[in-house]
Parts: structure tokens; C-alpha cells; sequence
């Protein structure tokens, strides 16, 4: 048996978008991710990229573009990505707040949880992949199994 390696944290995500432009906006200006100049004028040999950090380390996402006749994102129930989740304050007041930026930018909005330990709105961003944006709930012990595993109920925020 291979001695167990260890997982020291999720380090960045990578996602094909049709358009690179829309994309690089809705990860900028909507959500708020920091843009990484890149060399060669944001292409890797001849494909448009953008990268962005959230200051944290030197990028945590990677847009590819593969041009508009990329097959979509199959809907319903699929392998693969379902949707990764971005934390994005400490409170229902900061995720009340991200309501209201996703509403006023028109974003697709796709549901609300109380997951017990995190609230959670979801999204669409343009090529139809789902985003959850989080709070983590205050004074929840997200290490309990119990909590993290309790049945999801309806947020209204």
C-alpha cells in the first residue's frame, strides 16, 4: 500500500468559458476577483486567458477561452463539476448584501440554503456554471458531522 499523501488546500480552479471577455468581466467587476496582468497579452501561445486572485495566493482562477461553439453545460443531474463555493463575508447582512449586487447586475440566481453551518446563494455565471457564495454561520462547529450533514432548509434573506 503507497504511504497517504496529504491535501494542504484547494488551490485554484480552472474553467473553459466560451468568451473570455464577458467572463474576465463577470469574475472582475461582478464578483470582485483581482485580475492578474498576464504576459503576451492575456494568451497562452495563441488562447485567451485571464487569471485571478483573491489575494490569497498567486491565482486561484484560470479562465480558458474555447470560443463560442463549446458544447454548453449539460443540465440536470451529471458527472462532473456540480458547482464550487466562494466565501463571501461573515453574516446574512454580508450575503443580504451580495443578494443585492447579483440582483441589481442581473445574474442568474438559482437558490438560497441554510445548510446550518453556512448559508448560501447560488448562481449562474455566463457559461452556466454554478457558483455558491457563502457566509459561514456564527457559532456553528462546522467540524460536527452532525451539522454538516443536516437536512438543507429554505433561506430567506
Amino acid at each position: 500500500m503507497l504511504g497517504a499523501m496529504e491535501v494542504k488546500e484547494l488551490g485554484h480552479i480552472v474553467l473553459y468559458v466560451r468568451d473570455i471577455e464577458r467572463s474576465a468581466a463577470f469574475y472582475g467587476d461582478v464578483l470582485g476577483w483581482k485580475k492578474i496582468e498576464m504576459p503576451g497579452n492575456g494568451t497562452l501561445g495563441r488562447i485567451p486567458v485571464a487569471a485571478f486572485t483573491s489575494g490569497r495566493t498567486h491565482h486561484e482562477l484560470l479562465l480558458i477561452e474555447v470560443g463560442e461553439s463549446a458544447q454548453p453545460q449539460p443540465g440536470g443531474r451529471h458527472l462532473g463539476l456540480y458547482h464550487f463555493g466562494l466565501k463571501v463575508g461573515d453574516s446574512d447582512d454580508d450575503l443580504r448584501a451580495v443578494l443585492r449586487t447579483m440582483q441589481d447586475a442581473g445574474v442568474s440566481i438559482v437558490g438560497m440554503s441554510d445548510h446550518t453551518v453556512s448559508h448560501s446563494l447560488y448562481i449562474l455565471d455566463p457559461d452556466g456554471n454554478e457558483i455558491e457564495l457563502y457566509i459561514d454561520v456564527p457559532g456553528v462547529d462546522w467540524k460536527d458531522g452532525a451539522a454538516v450533514m443536516a437536512p438543507v432548509k429554505p433561506l430567506a434573506l
